[in-house]
């Protein structure tokens, strides 16, 4: 009962991947800090300070956390107020031949913010593998229904025709930019290293007495251990919070490419030409049984919006850090960091459910061609005409007089556009009426719809989806499943 008895964030406890929800955890970051601690021992170790064996042992074997643990360092934060301090003193608890050593020449930060570059990078080639499948999953249905004509619409109002397939790689090229971004954001990351308390590396150059080359040594060493090509040549007691900005912008980017894509899909099921997955017991509405609403694609919208704005934060916290750090950074970044991510994760997890199922009316979507294209072959019909041997003045006047008609029966009488019925009636089309199936076919008003979305999948798709690291994504994949 006592999770029902105190708040919890919807974004974990809702929907969020256990993958991602697990990576931002309690558990996983302190364990991350000892595994930093013990990073930072080996490599003291192996420049000549005295840390004996049973201290790195001790430090290896008690990396996790157990139930007890959590309870001791919650006690220790309430009597030093101080969180990283009193894991130190808990991690020596259980390892008390390093208790003396542990975060030895350490800053707060070393453990901190490291963790978080850690997190970031971990975070992003998340994100990386579950968009690399949902633009796989959108590219088969763009090649299923290349060819499937549909009315264009600008401004929401009809326009020439496109193809399903067509519209949809409007969104995969939104998505592949998105692609393109987060890889940038993931490879660019640096670590923090072993910097002390302002940047300065003053306690290390102690403990090493005066010795810069074992200093630096140290950095890139700790460096190494944790996984990174590199750390970032300057600090202050921080990390710089401007790296925070280059990795929330590419995830608000997506935020405003699944937003538009969400949109699309939303205003497609209105005209129920496109609709979302729909299970046999779900219900959309609890008044209006019979309503089927694109709840799917409604949560991506309220999420994606959410997403676009945390960047805010980050750009605010970066542009307010005075000199070497302040703390009014701390409490804002363990909001915004994890909620980021949190968020991009399920919007990339619906759309991959969104993407498996949709489910397209050719029949509906013909019906409002039907409606429409009568209008849009007149210039054909008049140049049929004139190769016919007809005056292209003259059949323009007719198709205008004819048009209005038929433009009445629809907007004033609420009738069926019966332009054809019209033409099929005049005696001055006789010499072309044999044409007509022809002109109105909707696959002539496509243009090259169909080639562009083969070119597009072929020569932009696949390649960008081609690399080894997304490919092992895709091959892991299943079918995404929503928990609510």
């Amino acid at each position: 009962m006592e999770a029902f008895d105190t708040y919890q964030t919807p974004l974990s406890s809702r929907y969020a991947s256990k993958e991602m929800a697990h990576l931002f955890s309690p558990a996983n970051r302190f364990f991350t800090w000892r595994k930093l601690w013990l990073n930072l021992a080996i490599a003291e170790k192996e420049l000549g300070l005295p840390i004996s064996d049973e201290a790195i042992e001790q430090m290896k074997a008690n990396l996790h956390l157990d139930p007890q643990q959590f309870e001791i360092a919650a006690v220790e934060e309430k009597k030093r107020r101080h969180d990283v301090m009193a894991h130190v003193h808990t991690f020596g608890q259980v390892a008390p031949a390093a208790a003396g050593i542990i975060h030895l020449g350490a800053t707060s930060c070393y453990v901190t913010d490291n963790a978080d570059l850690i997190f970031l990078r971990e975070a992003l080639t998340i994100l990386l593998a579950k968009l690399a499948v949902v633009i796989d999953r959108f590219a088969t249905f763009a090649q299923q229904y290349r060819d499937l004509p549909t009315l264009g619409f600008t401004h929401f109002q009809p326009a020439q025709l496109t193809t399903v397939g067509k519209r949809a790689t409007l969104w995969i090229q939104e998505l592949l930019w998105d692609l393109r971004n987060i890889k940038r954001a993931r490879d660019d990351l640096g670590f923090r290293g072993v910097k002390g308390t302002t940047g300065t590396q003053a306690s290390f150059l102690a403990l090493f007495d005066g010795d810069h080359d074992k200093v630096e040594e140290l950095d890139r060493r700790v460096t190494e251990l944790s996984g990174f090509g590199y750390a970032y040549p300057v600090s202050s007691q921080t990390y710089s919070r401007k790296i925070d900005i280059d990795v929330l912008a590419p995830l608000a980017s997506f935020g405003a490419t699944a937003h538009k894509l969400a949109t699309d899909l939303r205003l497609l099921a209105n005209l129920k030409e496109v609709e979302e997955p729909f299970e046999s017991t779900q219900i959309g509405s609890s008044a209006m049984a019979y309503k089927r609403n694109p709840m799917r694609s409604e949560r991506v919208c309220s999420l994606a919006r959410h997403l676009m704005t945390i960047q805010q934060n980050a750009l605010g916290t970066a542009s307010v850090q005075w000199f070497e750090r302040t703390l009014d950074d701390s409490a804002n970044r363990r909001i915004t960091l994890p909620e980021a991510f949190l968020t991009a994760d399920i919007v990339l997890t619906t759309l991959q459910n969104v993407s498996e199922g949709l489910v397209v009316y050719p029949k509906v979507i013909a019906r409002r061609i039907a409606q429409e294209l009568p209008f849009m072959a007149t210039e054909n019909i008049i140049m049929a005409i004139v190769k016919a041997g007809g005056d292209r003045q003259e059949a323009h006047e007719k198709i205008r007089v004819l048009s209005h008609e038929a433009a009445h029966q629809v907007k004033q009488l609420g009738l069926d556009n019966d332009l054809i019925e019209r033409v099929r009636a005049d005696p001055y089309f006789d010499p072309i009426k044999s044409q007509l199936d022809t002109l109105l076919d909707p696959k002539t008003f496509i243009g090259r719809a169909p080639q562009q979305v083969d070119k597009f999948l072929a020569d932009w798709v696949r390649p960008a989806l081609a690399d080894a690291e997304l490919q092992t994504a895709l091959g892991k994949a299943g079918k995404a499943e929503l928990n609510v």
